[in-house]
């Protein structure tokens, strides 16, 4: 399944932090079938690549996570995950704040009532502009093709995730 950048789609929570100096971004994937915005989640933060942030947060931030505590957040049982804290959910996307309030990460299912037989999945990140300037540090411009990358490699990972 191709993974796409894409605006973000109308109702969607991440849309708060559009413009303003920050940034917030969307990619997408179209599955077949359908896809519940659990199962999403928890596919999306336990593939073997996001385990790897897992671990780097766990190490230099001490901020350990598990599959369980994915189920758990999947679930709604609780309302943390390593090192964010839910912002916002509805029945089809949730919204992460990082511990330190400058990054959003939001996860998004979609079914479109036209094609019940897919679902499009959506991962977007937000970047609050933080102090006088408003805008975005150099050292964040800097690693934003980086960024794109990941950002792609991530909901890749989580689509094969869903397929197996």
């Amino acid at each position: 399944m191709p993974v796409v950048e894409a605006p973000l789609p109308p109702g969607a929570l991440l849309r708060r932090y559009e413009g303003a100096g920050g940034y917030a971004d969307c990619v997408v994937a179209t599955v077949p079938g359908r896809v519940t915005q659990a199962a999403f989640i928890e596919a999306f933060y336990t593939t073997p690549l996001f385990k790897l942030e897992r671990l780097v947060l766990a190490v230099l931030l001490g901020r350990p996570s598990t599959d369980a505590e994915a189920r758990a957040l999947a679930a709604g049982e609780t309302e943390r995950f390593a090192a964010w804290t839910v912002e916002a959910r509805e029945a089809d996307q949730i919204l992460m704040c990082d511990f330190q309030g400058a990054t959003r990460s939001w996860l998004m299912s979609a079914t479109d009532p036209a094609s019940p037989t897919t679902t499009t999945l959506c991962f977007g990140t937000a970047v609050v502009p933080r102090g006088r300037g408003g805008g975005l540090s150099a050292g964040f411009r800097a690693m934003l093709p980086f960024h794109r990358l990941y950002a792609r490699a991530l909901l890749r990972a989580a689509v094969r995730r869903l397929q197996q």
